[in-house]
């Protein structure tokens, strides 16, 4: 397993404490020890935490216009959290590919989620990731006038 994918696990661990208990936890060190994360995973998976944290309210936002008939609440907490950290990568991690993000948030989802997190996670990815390149596109054509 690459050190970003472990980093991933580990964020969504994270993540899912802090959504589940309400409270911004302060990540003991013997949590990296017992996972042994060696500090590039500590590093990508610490990004991924304070970066969805510091960008919560726009990823929500981003996640309700996407899960059209699901409210955030509705969605498993599991679901919910893989789709926070990818679509922070998405949004800010403009170094890692858009395909890379999506399909590792897919294999995530396969593995801790349900029988159908893959498929819903996908979806909705594939949605936003769309949707941005063709704004990226827009904005490009118009800068070129």
């Amino acid at each position: 397993m690459g050190f970003r994918r472990k980093a991933r696990e580990l964020a969504l661990q994270l993540l899912f404490q802090i959504d589940f208990t309400g409270d911004h936890i302060e990540i003991p060190p013997s949590f990296w020890v017992e996972n042994n994360a060696l500090p590039q995973v500590k590093t990508f998976a610490e990004i991924l935490v304070q970066g969805v944290l510091k960008h919560l309210s726009e990823i929500d936002q981003i996640i309700e216009k996407y899960t059209q008939h699901w409210s955030r609440d509705r969605m498993a907490a599991i679901d919910r959290n893989i789709l926070r950290f990818a679509i922070f990568e998405l949004l800010y991690l403009k170094e890692i590919p858009p395909k890379v993000t999506i399909n590792e948030a897919i294999e995530i989802a396969k593995r801790f989620g349900s029988e159908d997190s893959g498929a819903f996670v996908n979806g909705i990815l594939d949605r936003i990731h769309h949707d941005e390149e063709t704004l990226d596109s827009t904005d490009l054509k118009q800068g070129a006038l």
